[in-house]
């Protein structure tokens, strides 16, 4: 385990990156974000993630790499939600009309305390303070990461507050399991049989929607990129794993057909968000020098579900003082 300076914010803050090693893996991880920062396989050479060699890249460009999102990831509609009797506005930093992974200065965009660091793990705690991007409570949170045996990239995600709030956290590296430009050689199995459909703002629509005869179905290995709707604008969309929170369990595989790198996910949560990353377009150079562009990278968010708050139907996001939010979910790498 190593611990070095990365970089500095625009304010002056030190960023520090921390490298864990074991099962296979090496992995950099900033705190800033509690975000991977690179990852690779023994025996595979290109980064299993996109990400960027400088650390003033991230705060510029990064739509967030490897990042750790919340207190609320993914999207709220109009950054309005109402709990206990009290309604909220949270910061709206998407096109003025939506509120996504935490706001403009959501966790996913500020610096972490170290807390505790091994050879092959690190832990990460942030406080996000009583009304900060308009959340009700402190909300104390740590992001643990493991590299372990069999090419196993653990993260754990856990939270408590002294107030009653809302709150969903995910990891959210962007994916490529081959190294090329585009991820069109992968191969995608989810283990769901309902997707959520969504709005112009991608805000879901309340349907619970069957994914058979759809482009959304995923229950068997197919291609990512193989039908007319992957091409065009590509997938943002929850997958419905479960109505709440489980035992963590093998929900999704991915692999490219080019490298016979593959990935499971096992996780505790709800919903699994697949992102083809149709809106990367980024004007500097990634890890190793390469280019992102338009389907560069996929991710597979594990979360509740899009704007719960707002659906009586939606796994329930309110944390309250004395509970305790804890999300457990793998990446387990292989290569044939």
């Amino acid at each position: 385990m190593t611990i070095e300076t990365f970089g500095q914010t625009a304010d002056g803050a030190d960023v520090h990156r921390v490298t864990i090693r074991g099962g296979g893996l090496t992995a950099r991880l900033m705190d800033w974000g509690a975000a991977v920062q690179d990852l690779r396989l023994e025996g595979h050479a290109p980064p299993l993630v996109l990400g960027f060699d400088r650390f003033e890249d991230y705060p510029a460009h990064s739509p967030y790499f490897g990042a750790t999102a919340g207190r609320y990831a993914n999207r709220i509609a109009e950054g309005r939600f109402q709990l206990d009797g009290a309604y909220y506005q949270l910061d709206l930093n998407e096109k003025g009309r939506t509120h996504l992974h935490g706001g403009s200065q959501g966790i996913g965009k500020r610096i972490w305390d170290i807390a505790e660091s091994g050879a092959d793990f690190v832990r990460f705690e942030l406080v996000d303070a009583d009304g900060h991007m308009g959340y009700p409570g402190n909300c104390r949170m740590a992001c643990t990461y493991q590299v372990k045996t069999g090419g196993v990239l653990s993260v754990v995600l856990e939270a408590q507050t002294d107030r009653s709030t809302i709150c969903n956290l995910t990891h959210h590296s962007y994916f490529n399991l081959d190294g090329n430009a585009s991820i069109d050689a992968h191969e995608l199995m989810i283990a769901a049989d309902h997707y959520l459909p969504v709005d112009g703002d991608l805000i879901p629509t309340g349907e619970i929607t069957p994914v058979a005869g759809t482009a959304f179905d995923f229950t068997e290995m197919r291609p990512t990129m193989s039908d007319e709707y992957g091409q065009a604008g590509g997938y943002d969309h929850n997958f419905c794993l479960s109505g709440g929170r489980e035992n963590k369990r093998a929900v999704a595989l991915a692999r490219s057909l080019n490298s016979g790198v593959g990935m499971e996910v096992w996780t505790s949560e709800p919903g699994l968000q697949f992102y083809t990353g149709a809106k990367i377009d980024i004007p500097v150079d990634g890890l190793d020098g390469r280019k992102y562009g338009a389907f560069a990278g996929f991710c597979l968010e594990a979360q509740l579900w899009p704007d719960s708050p707002n659906h009586s139907d939606f796994p329930d996001a309110i944390l309250r003082p004395g509970g305790l939010l804890r999300q457990e979910t793998d990446y387990i790498f292989s290569l044939s």
